[in-house]
C-alpha cells in the first residue's frame, strides 16, 4: 500500500506544468494580391516556366512548391480543381509591397529558373 502512494505521488508531481511555454506573436497578414500571370497556372506550367521546386509538400487537396535564389523564396500553392492543381495564391520572402509577392523576385526566378523539368 504504501507503494503504491509512493507510485501515486510520483505520477501526480509528472502531470503537474511546468512553466508556461513563451508565446511568439504571428507575423501580419501579407497584402492582398495576386500576380495576374501566374494565377491558374497548372502544375506543369509552372514547372516549364520556372523547373523543379527546391521543396513540395501535400495535404489536405493542396500543394505547396517552394523556389529558393539567393535573393528570395518563392511559394506557390496549388489546389486541385476536377483532375488538375493549379495555382492560386502566391507568396515571397521578402514580400511585395502591394501584395504578398514581390515582382522582382518573380522576375528573378522566371530568369534562372530552379533547376530543368525532367
Amino acid at each position: 500500500m504504501k507503494r503504491l502512494a509512493i507510485a501515486l505521488v510520483l505520477l501526480l508531481g509528472a502531470c503537474s506544468s511546468g512553466p508556461e511555454p513563451a508565446r511568439t506573436p504571428l507575423p501580419s497578414a501579407p497584402p492582398a494580391g495576386e500576380p495576374r500571370e501566374l494565377i491558374g497556372l497548372t502544375g506543369p506550367q509552372l514547372q516549364a516556366m520556372l523547373g523543379r521546386a527546391a521543396f513540395s509538400r501535400r495535404e489536405n487537396g493542396s500543394e505547396m512548391w517552394r523556389y529558393d535564389n539567393p535573393q528570395c523564396r518563392a511559394f506557390f500553392f496549388l489546389y486541385v480543381e476536377g483532375n488538375t492543381s493549379r495555382v492560386r495564391h502566391v507568396e515571397t520572402m521578402p514580400r511585395g509591397r502591394t501584395m504578398a509577392a514581390d515582382p522582382a523576385c518573380l522576375n528573378v526566378l522566371r530568369a534562372k529558373p530552379a533547376s530543368p523539368v525532367s
